[in-house]
């Protein structure tokens, strides 16, 4: 389970896979080294016939419907950034906010060109690096996700953390993450989806130094270093992640990671936190996945595969725990087909 997909010998098929998320991949970049004012608004509203990314077992991903109130909202926003970027190309915050607003109506391929074109006009600002890395993880190119929030934290090295804006606030409008805490939380999640371990596990406690101040980054960091660890098969130093969660933590956001760490902590049955027969292909993103891995800790394998299997069959597949789904389920099966006789 812990060996990285790539030291294993690829079939034919995966071989296959790969190439066409490269064709992708080389699309945009040419695209980026390309792209002008006008070129940004013709790609963004010539691509949403087209996937948006390729699974990891070589189906093409396409949006999922939105509702009308909220793809308008979405759209106005676009547009508003839209509008700043053709008035100001060279301003780095202009490009980084067309990269967001496009990627919030799922047009990562779009997003990912726009960053590109940002980092060739800003090549030392570790934000366009941090955010071109999110959304190459969200198109399952770990490896590329990985070069670039490794350059971005390079590049914040020595320089002060700031608070992040939120381009989709919370419930109270209060922003809860930092740009250093952004890059080392997506980078170890590039090396958890990509097999590397170890690797997550050194970009989990740089992140964590960065979480200590707020309750919502210290769950959200707690829950994927714990899941690491417990891969690593190092339960006891997971079991440690645990002491400083609680109860009355002051959430805002990410209640589904709190849910989740006060089952693992055995304050909260599994089935609490996911009703299978009235959740959202969003619940069973957010939460199936810490549930399923908790079944995978406990050795009823079975049982987690099952649920890692109801996660991808959902619509929700940007969602972290999809792709971390997605990503297990490709582990178990080649597993499974290697020890068939």
């Amino acid at each position: 389970m812990s060996s990285s997909p790539s030291s294993r010998r690829r079939s034919p098929l995966s071989v296959a896979m790969r190439a066409c998320r490269t064709i992708i991949l080389i699309g945009i970049l040419a695209s980026s080294r390309l792209l002008g004012t006008q070129d940004v608004h013709d790609r963004i509203q010539i691509t949403s016939s087209t996937a948006e990314a390729i699974s990891l077992f070589g189906k093409p991903l396409f949006p999922p419907p939105l509702s009308q109130q909220v793809r308008a909202q979405l759209e106005e926003e676009l547009a508003v950034a839209r509008q700043n970027y053709e008035d100001d190309s060279s301003n780095v915050e202009n490009v980084i906010w067309l990269g967001r607003r496009s990627a919030y109506l799922w047009k990562y391929r779009d997003a990912i060109a726009i960053f590109s074109r940002g980092i060739e006009m800003h090549p030392e600002e570790a934000r366009l690096y941090r955010h071109r890395g999110h959304r190459f993880i969200t198109i399952r190119e770990f490896d590329q996700a990985i070069q670039d929030l490794e350059k971005a934290s390079r590049l914040m090295e020595g320089k002060e953390d700031a608070i992040e804006p939120d381009g989709q606030p919370n419930r109270l409008n209060i922003p809860t993450s930092t740009v250093k805490f952004n890059i080392w939380y997506h980078l170890g999640l590039a090396y958890y989806l990509n097999g590397n371990y170890e690797s997550a596990l050194r970009a989990y406690w740089q992140c964590l130094a960065y979480s200590w101040t707020n309750d919502d980054r210290l769950c959200a960091t707690s829950d994927w270093l714990y899941m690491t660890l417990r891969r690593l098969g190092r339960e006891e130093e997971a079991s440690n992640i645990l002491e400083p969660i609680h109860g009355s933590m002051h959430i805002i956001e990410n209640v589904s990671y709190h849910r989740r760490l006060l089952m693992y902590k055995g304050q909260l049955p599994p089935d609490s936190l996911l009703h299978l027969r009235n959740a959202s292909d969003t619940d069973i993103a957010t939460q199936g996945y810490g549930v399923a891995n908790w079944f995978l800790y406990n050795g009823n394998i079975e049982k987690a595969k099952n649920l890692m299997e109801r996660i991808h069959a959902g619509s929700g597949w940007n969602a972290f725990g999809y792709i971390a789904a997605e990503a297990d389920l490709k582990r178990l099966r080649s597993q499974t087909e290697s020890e068939d006789p």
